[in-house]
């Protein structure tokens, strides 16, 4: 029998699959078509101090290796989600989740953070200094070694939960990003977010998303997610790290784990399969067998 169990920052998981945020909702939404109790958590969507509509319409488009979205951080606000979200996870999902905190501000961040720290479901805060659909704010920290670091110090004073910071790809070094905010006091790490994209209607000769960019993310983006991981993982051999970009199968999961990956979220997938991250994790005991695994956590950085 195989053991698929991996420990992220300190809680126990019993696997690495986990949804990643801005994919699953809050979780009760998909709850509706399985049971999600079978994940190892999930990231549920990015959450501001204030309730956010979003970028205009239409913010979502497809490419040959996946699907590039600018949606802009919707979300009912962090008041909301604790008053009416939770508790609608808490009826269908019995582990600790992972929130997904964003911010405009360090102080924002620092807000989001106490509120959620309160809250008893919350394993871990994953703050998201990487999305390129929102400006002054978002990727504009996590771009400077600096800022990123600022950000990590101020959340990792206000919280006895894991900090796990999810870094842009859009940097020429992301080793330097992530050895900042390990410097600043990070538990771990998730890499990466979307890669900053865009496409033209040839029949109106305007961006296809009223945002003109969006990040991509799918299939198309796996290989360089796995680069970036096994990076930081060579520079940092300590930090846990959870992979991510264009994770669509066990096979997937197994090469993110290999590359340097504690945990993988699966992101883009959830949108056009919303049984992926089911039936990845009913998949991996199989996949394990087929390479003689017998432990997933013998595998990370392998």
């Amino acid at each position: 029998m195989v053991n698929t169990a991996v420990t992220l920052c300190g809680i126990r998981l019993d696997n690495p699959v986990i949804p990643a945020s801005g994919t699953f909702g809050y979780g009760y939404e998909f709850a509706e078509l399985y049971d999600i109790n079978c994940l190892g958590t999930f990231s549920f969507k990015g959450t501001t101090a204030a309730p956010r509509f979003g970028n205009p319409t239409p913010r979502i488009a497809e490419y040959a290796g996946g699907l590039l979205n600018a949606v802009g951080l919707q979300n009912p606000g962090v008041d909301a989600v604790i008053a009416e979200e939770l508790p609608k996870l808490a009826r269908c999902f019995h582990k600790p989740v992972m929130a997904n905190i964003s911010g405009f501000s360090v102080e924002e961040y620092v807000t989001v953070a106490e509120k959620l720290t309160a809250c008893p479901q919350v394993g871990w805060l994953e703050v998201n200094i990487s999305c390129p659909n929102v400006h002054g704010g978002g990727m504009s920290f996590g771009t400077d070694p600096a800022q990123a670091a600022l950000v990590t110090r101020a959340v990792r004073a206000v919280t006895d939960k894991p900090v796990i910071m999810k870094l842009t790809p859009n940097v020429t070094d992301i080793v330097s990003v992530a050895a900042a905010c390990a410097e600043a006091g990070a538990d771990g790490l998730s890499l990466i977010n979307t890669v900053l994209g865009m496409r033209f209607d040839l029949k109106t000769r305007r961006p296809v998303l009223a945002n003109a960019t969006g990040g991509m993310s799918g299939p198309g983006i796996f290989p360089l997610a796995l680069r970036m991981v096994w990076q930081v993982r060579r520079a940092l051999p300590d930090i846990p790290i959870v992979g991510m970009g264009g994770v669509c199968s066990a096979a997937d999961v197994l090469e993110m784990l290999l590359a340097g990956a504690t945990a993988v979220q699966v992101g883009a997938a959830n949108l056009t399969e919303p049984y992926a991250c089911r039936d990845i994790v009913a998949a991996l005991p199989t996949e394990m067998e087929r390479y003689g695994i017998n432990a997933l956590s013998e595998l990370t950085g392998g």
